[in-house]
């Protein structure tokens, strides 16, 4: 194709990843999630979630700081001490997270650097309830890879509000979980359009040749 639309044509979603553009994002990876209480609710979301889930999401921490790759955690936290700034599906579901609690810190296994952002929200997106964006956009990124907790929830928001607010948004299937495994197989279907989709293994591989 030739003329004035030509530039806005893309072979594919997998476009070059450049290092002061991307950031890996961490989403509600925190003890609330992972209260061992709810495990006999959920049993197949806390096998995945502890025999593969997390050990992904460490080992895609640690290659994104070696190669000097922004790490962006986010929560689930109030703002105010009675959660009266909760957003309505959160007052619904009955979701309270004390602000500065122990269920809303990130878990241990995927501790934030002493530099790294942690951004608390109180919706599905975070681009709906925080300056996430507005962050973004100082640092100059326009590639974010997703991952954590819940695919079919916080997950699949985020992507598609990122895509629609022109961030090129990578999903790493392996590296996120919903209660279900086949509820997260239909979510990574749903959305698949939205954004690049990758493995832990895939991305690492593109992340080492692009930047080495």
């Amino acid at each position: 194709m030739t003329g004035p639309r030509a530039r806005d044509i893309y072979a594919s979603r997998i476009l070059p990843l450049h290092r002061e553009r991307l950031a890996l994002l961490v989403i509600d990876a925190q003890n609330w999630v992972m209260d061992e209480a709810k495990r006999q609710k959920r049993p197949e979301f806390y096998a995945d979630a502890k025999g593969f889930v997390i050990p992904n999401m460490a080992r895609l921490i640690e290659v994104s700081r070696s190669h000097g790759v922004e790490v962006i955690y986010t929560v689930m936290e109030n703002l105010t001490a009675d959660g009266r700034d909760r957003g309505l599906d959160y007052k619904l579901s009955n979701f309270f997270i004390a602000k500065g609690s122990w269920d809303a810190r990130v878990i241990d296994q995927l501790k934030p650097g002493p530099d790294e952002i942690v951004i608390p929200k109180t919706s599905s997106s975070l681009f709906n309830s925080t300056n996430f964006e507005y962050l973004l956009r100082n640092i100059g990124i326009d590639t974010i890879a997703v991952t954590g907790f819940l695919t079919d929830q916080c997950v699949d928001h985020t992507i598609r509000d990122g895509a629609d607010r022109g961030f090129h948004m990578i999903s790493i299937a392996d590296a996120c979980a919903t209660d279900t495994r086949a509820r997260h197989q239909a979510a990574l279907n749903a959305f698949k359009g939205y954004c690049r989709n990758e493995t832990t293994a895939s991305l690492i591989s593109a992340m080492d040749k692009a930047f080495q």
